[in-house]
């Protein structure tokens, strides 16, 4: 079995719950589980929740003061301990300890709080594990399906600009090397979304499809790359009703286009990972929770997942 790294996430949210709860389930081997965390935040919850890990894991521990743990709340305090187990993960990996990261949710805002500015986990991850110009890339896998995100935490009006040939034939390339590595797919069938309504409609509604899709999908075909499209949104992802998906993997065009489909269909069995670097990253596909957190509510489900599959 991998040895597997994960990290405590916000100490303010629902992420200390589900760790428990996702370890106390899977009942994994103690000396293949590395948590980057803190036993303050751990007794904390213990006494709040009434839960406890059943195993004693190797923990190392990031300082941190019962006094600070503000439930439901950003604060910078918990941004700057959520951003130091990621970093200390990455230590631990650059260095052979663990051989893959699962990180729970974090607040992008109490780590900015903190004076760290990432639009992301999978940016700090890139930062830190990132050799030879290597990208990190966000993939969403799922039970039936995979979904892969051209772009991710831009806004809206700048996603066109990033919609261009040479980074779909890049990602495109990246992607069927993960579906072949890690879920052994040997010639995973894709299907590519159109950034435009109805695939614009021969030009009518922009020009991306033409000038940057298409042309990049026929240049992936002559690779023998078994890739189709682009189809319109609104269409290709019902292909994945009735447990039946035409394709393996998904392309969106950005976040929303990609994410409303797997939270509607797959949000409990779908896992946040980051392919493209030398280590794999598994994540839950759902954020900090704060509404819930404290309240012994939370689904585990998304974080069982991404620990079986960073042991996979």
């Amino acid at each position: 079995m991998k040895r597997i790294g994960i990290t405590l996430g916000d100490p303010n949210s629902i992420s200390p719950e589900i760790i428990i709860k996702s370890l106390n389930f899977l009942d994994l081997p103690q000396d293949k589980i590395t948590l980057l965390g803190n036993k303050n935040i751990f007794d904390f919850y213990e006494k709040e929740l009434n839960l406890s890990l059943e195993k004693n894991y190797n923990l190392i521990d990031i300082p941190y003061n019962t006094e600070d743990i503000k439930i439901g709340y950003e604060t910078e305090a918990s941004g700057e301990f959520a951003f130091r187990a990621i970093v200390e993960a990455c230590n631990l990996a650059v260095n052979s300890e663990i051989d893959a990261i699962v990180t729970a949710p974090v607040s992008k805002n109490a780590m900015k709080m903190a004076g760290h500015n990432y639009s992301g986990q999978t940016e700090i991850l890139e930062q830190y594990l990132a050799q030879k110009n290597q990208k990190a890339e966000m993939l969403f896998i799922c039970d039936k399906f995979s979904v892969l995100l051209l772009t991710r935490h831009i806004s809206l009006k700048d996603v066109a600009q990033n919609i261009r040939k040479d980074i779909i034939i890049e990602k495109v390339q990246k992607l069927v090397t993960s579906l072949q590595i890690q879920l052994g797919l040997q010639n995973p069938k894709i299907g590519i979304c159109a950034l435009n309504p109805h695939a614009s409609e021969n030009g009518m509604f922009g020009d991306e499809e033409i000038n940057e899709i298409i042309p990049a999908v026929k240049q992936l075909q002559a690779q023998g790359i078994n890739i189709e499209g682009p189809f319109p949104a609104d269409s290709l992802f019902t292909t994945c009703l009735n447990n039946d998906c035409k394709y393996d993997s998904y392309i969106a065009m950005y976040h929303d286009q990609g994410l409303i489909p797997i939270k509607l269909l797959e949000r409990e069995r779908c896992v946040n990972t980051t392919i493209g670097l030398n280590v794999l990253r598994t994540s839950p596909a759902h954020g900090t929770a704060f509404d819930i957190a404290g309240k012994n509510l939370a689904n585990e489900s998304s974080m069982i997942k991404a620990i079986e599959l960073a042991i996979k």
